[in-house]
């Protein structure tokens, strides 16, 4: 499917398409210089060729997949490939993609800044705006105007909105979480207009009271792989009302831009405004202190911490965050994968008992 509407969007609107590791990316200058973004989460299932290999195993599934993937010619159809400095690892499939997969498109590397807002990692991002942008206009040859780089993030931040209010009302919402992650993802790869008319016609059909009944959980991880996680938490009357996936709600703003910035200065701004992350180096406390506000607002009843084997980044902040809601007596299951393209048994035994759990504590309370 994604082959298919990468050549039409090639085809019949003369984009350029850039493919990218995960996660965060300035998605607005892809956007401006007429690009579209497809995102290349590992992909989920067995490696799509012997190329994984020439990694270590304990290196995280995404990357190992990835080099897979590159090297046997499955995203030959992109004309170019974004690594974000999402960890080393993956910056580092940044050369050992061309280097031992063959891999022959141009390469464009993003780093941004570790942590909270400074002076000094607020002017880095600048430049390194300006230079990815630099190397986009290159590939798509296309340099996109100022009010072509503004109307781009006016775009987005309507999508981020309307994604924002998806997930803060969820129980509003008659779809299941297969359904609502399956919308969400959508954006992955298609052009921005399309999947902003997606989320607005769910949006038309939130209802004034309550869609769900079932037991509200909150979810924590880097990507939503395997989908059958959520098809289990239906099937013993659970749902997600509160999430933290790299993926997803992490990389939704959660406030809108309070200064009359515009252009890069704008991206720079928003940048800082998106939820607490460990890929983005963000401070255990305040990310400790986001997620147990969350946690509350959506009246969540437990925490399911989904990672993702050797995901570094993720894997620090496991043990702090299980202590702090553990000590406020607020049931979590810890639960690791792999892109595995089903759950295990085991790993859905865990769920049920674990949901089980959750619905024992709220009949005894």
């Amino acid at each position: 499917m994604r082959k298919e509407y990468i050549e039409k969007q090639k085809r019949e609107h003369g984009r350029k398409v850039i493919g990218t590791l995960p996660v965060h990316y300035p998605k607005e200058l892809f956007t401006a210089a007429r690009a579209l973004v497809v995102e290349i989460w590992g992909p989920p299932g067995t490696p799509r060729g012997p190329d994984a290999g020439r990694v270590q195993t304990y290196v995280c599934p995404v990357v190992r997949n990835a080099l897979a993937f590159l090297a046997a010619g499955g995203a030959d159809v992109v004309d170019a490939m974004l690594f974000p400095h999402t960890c080393d690892s993956i910056q580092g499939l940044a050369s050992l993609a061309p280097d031992l997969g063959g891999w022959d498109k141009p390469t464009l590397r993003f780093i941004h800044p570790k942590g909270e807002r400074r002076q000094s990692s607020a002017r880095f991002l600048r430049a390194e705006l300006q230079q990815l942008l630099t190397e986009i206009t290159k590939i798509t040859g296309f340099t996109p105007s100022a009010s072509d780089l503004d109307d781009a993030i006016i775009l987005h931040r309507e999508i981020d909105a309307k994604r924002r209010h998806l997930l803060e009302h969820r129980r509003h919402l008659p779809f299941s979480d297969l359904e609502l992650y399956a919308l969400l993802r959508r954006g992955e790869m298609l052009w921005p207009a399309e999947h902003l008319e997606e989320l607005r016609a769910a949006e038309a059909k939130m209802t004034e009271q309550p869609a769900h009944s079932e037991v509200p959980v909150m979810i924590t991880g880097y990507v939503p792989e395997p989908q059958e996680i959520f098809s289990t938490l239906g099937e013993v009357g659970a749902m997600v009302v509160a999430d933290d996936y790299a993926a997803v709600g992490r990389r939704v703003p959660r406030h809108d831009v309070a200064v009359s910035a515009s252009g890069l200065d704008a991206l720079v701004e928003q940048t800082f405004l998106q939820p607490p992350c460990p890929t983005r180096g963000a401070n255990e406390s305040l990310r400790i202190e986001y997620l147990d506000r969350l946690f509350k607002q959506s009246g969540a009843a437990g925490l399911i911490i989904h990672t993702v084997k050797f995901c570094e980044p993720e894997l620090f902040d496991v043990p702090a965050i299980r202590k702090h809601f553990s000590a406020r007596n607020v049931p979590v299951l810890s639960l690791e994968t792999e892109l595995e393209p089903k759950l295990s048994g085991q790993a859905t035994t865990r769920l049920e008992a674990f949901i089980e759990m959750v619905k024992s504590n709220a009949r005894a309370a």
